[in-house]
């Protein structure tokens, strides 16, 4: 099975939408297998966006995700990085399809909701930045009677 990450960013938590986020990634039948919320430093704000270091976003981009905390998540599924980037919709929510996270939630580029790794490579590095092997867990999807 495939894996993602997807970073809540502090806007969704400002505008208290995290569930809502959540709730359409689990309703596309997608499997949540490590979850927490944290604080970006500036520096690692500034790690793990390194590769637009140089870029005019970067700066607001680097300020605005060390702001106030964030919500990280592995996500599993089949065909993961593309359809969650799907979900997601384009980074310009007015570019964004309809009923895409970005075209409901996001107010622009860079308070746009989520962070969706751009593909399985990118998600590899971003999953080791964020989770330590044991801190992504294994389950079996069961049914639970009253």
């Amino acid at each position: 099975m495939e894996r993602t990450l997807v970073i809540i960013k502090p806007d969704a938590l400002s505008k208290k939408i995290v569930g809502k986020v959540i709730t359409t990634f689990e309703e596309e039948g997608f499997k949540i297998v490590a979850f927490k919320m944290v604080l970006l430093s500036r520096e690692k704000a500034e790690e793990f966006y390194a590769e637009h270091k140089g870029k005019e976003f970067y700066e607001p981009l680097v300020n605005f995700m060390s702001s106030n905390p964030c919500v990280v998540m592995v996500l599993e599924g089949e065909n993961i990085a593309q359809k969650v980037r799907d979900i997601a919709g384009n980074t310009d929510p007015q570019k964004a399809g309809e009923g895409t996270l970005r075209k409901l939630y996001a107010q622009d580029n860079r308070h746009n909701i989520v962070h969706a790794a751009d593909s399985l490579e990118s998600a590899e590095r971003e999953v080791k930045f964020f989770f330590s092997e044991n801190e992504i867990h294994h389950w079996e999807e069961r049914i639970y009677k009253k």
